[in-house]
């Protein structure tokens, strides 16, 4: 299912309760307050929204639409196959794609204005790919400061801008911008941020004593963006943030000034009073200590759920309660405890995380990872449901 936001009427609003057994609520308007956010802080440099993998589980296109409208000016993708549909549907912005394999579709994306990131091996298949369409291909040269992915060598970089060079004269390619990627900038103190600006810095240079005249030099993520003004450079990539989640483990959200965007619900599927000494789940790695109810919750590992999570936080009706036991592929359990009514909570919405429930930080500590993996992993089998600062959402 593909999910096409759009305001209800203010009459429909108090339409009868939504029918999702189990739904992420994406909240557009967050993502347009953490756009602006970032945008201000990034001035005078310009702002990559980072939607990849569907941006991070929160749906490419309706993010892509919010942040474009709230002051982004490019759009990145890791994957050519993740941008062309933004285009297809009818988003213009400048858009970048950087993670390419021997089977990556180099003409679609030329043929569509997406700019392409180069390590080196690519070079020789886009200008071909180029030479097919009868178009020149916007590249950034990508370069290793440090990370050890992708990326040229400095070693390797004056042999790959003179084959840029001769392309660029032959109409194949042109060369737009030079980009890298901050390995620790998450951790502000360490002084590998120092050294990798350091390299970035002579590679500009040295593409620009190629001859190339640059539109974006680009390095900073999100923890760059955040804790570095001196890696701002032309343009910022934020992923994380854009989200409204904080990449730093000793700052918050709220800190931040950034707002959560998913909330991740879903109703009560059963509740039962058990005896104690009752096993739970898979592996009775979890037995209960007193007469008590357990609870059913709909999700598992096959929605995104960890199946590491121990002891995960989930809010219902206003009270914290803790998982129990290992996560299955549908489902895990929670014990509530001997005063709660089973009949009472069957139905009930259970909140993961988001607003009027845990932090994704709690679940990321519960899961033993962090905030990145505990949205970009939820499912398709789970809808999303778009908002907008308490409006609904279509998701036709």
């Amino acid at each position: 299912m593909t999910f096409e936001p759009r305001l209800i009427a203010e009459a429909d609003v108090t339409a009868p309760q939504d029918p999702f057994e189990r739904v992420a609520e994406i909240d557009l308007a967050n993502v347009r307050h953490n756009v602006k956010r970032l945008v201000a802080l990034a001035a005078p440099a310009k702002l990559m929204a980072v939607v990849k993998a569907d941006a991070y589980g929160h749906g490419a296109l309706p993010v892509a639409r919010a942040a474009l409208e709230s002051g982004a000016s490019w759009l990145g993708t890791a994957h050519v196959n993740e941008a062309l549909p933004l285009r297809e549907s009818g988003i213009e912005a400048p858009m970048l794609a950087w993670l390419h394999t021997a089977d990556t579709d180099f003409e679609s994306a030329i043929e569509s204005d997406v700019d392409l990131g180069v390590s080196g091996w690519e070079l020789p298949a886009i200008a071909q790919a180029a030479d097919n369409v009868a178009r020149t291909a916007r590249v950034h040269i990508k370069v290793d400061t440090g990370l050890g992915r992708n990326g040229a060598t400095m070693d390797r970089l004056p042999s790959l801008l003179m084959e840029a060079a001769e392309l660029q004269a032959a109409g194949k390619i042109r060369v737009v911008g030079v980009f890298s990627h901050l390995a620790v900038a998450d951790e502000p103190s360490r002084p590998e941020t120092d050294d990798q600006l350091r390299v970035f810095r002579e590679a500009v240079e040295m593409t620009e004593a190629a001859g190339f005249h640059l539109e974006a030099r680009h390095i900073a993520n999100t923890p760059g963006t955040l804790s570095r003004p001196d890696a701002h450079f032309d343009l910022v990539r934020c992923g994380i943030g854009l989200y409204g989640l904080s990449p730093f483990l000793d700052q918050s959200s709220e800190d931040l000034g950034l707002k959560p965007v998913m909330t991740l619900k879903v109703r009560v599927a059963n509740a039962k009073r058990v005896h104690a000494d009752q096993g739970v789940s898979y592996g009775l790695n979890y037995k209960t200590h007193e007469d008590t109810v357990l609870v059913d919750i709909p999700v598992g590992y096959a929605d995104g759920i960890p199946r590491s999570a121990t002891y995960a936080p989930v809010m219902i009706g206003g009270k914290l309660f803790r998982s129990a036991g290992r996560v299955a592929m549908d489902q895990f359990v929670m014990d509530v405890g001997p005063d709660e009514d089973p009949a009472e909570l069957i139905g009930e919405y259970a909140v993961l995380f988001g607003e009027n429930g845990p932090h994704v930080d709690e679940w990321a500590a519960a899961c033993g990872t962090i905030n990145y993996e505990i949205v970009t992993r939820i499912s398709g089998r789970v809808p999303r449901r778009y908002v907008d600062g308490g409006w609904g959402l279509t998701d036709d």
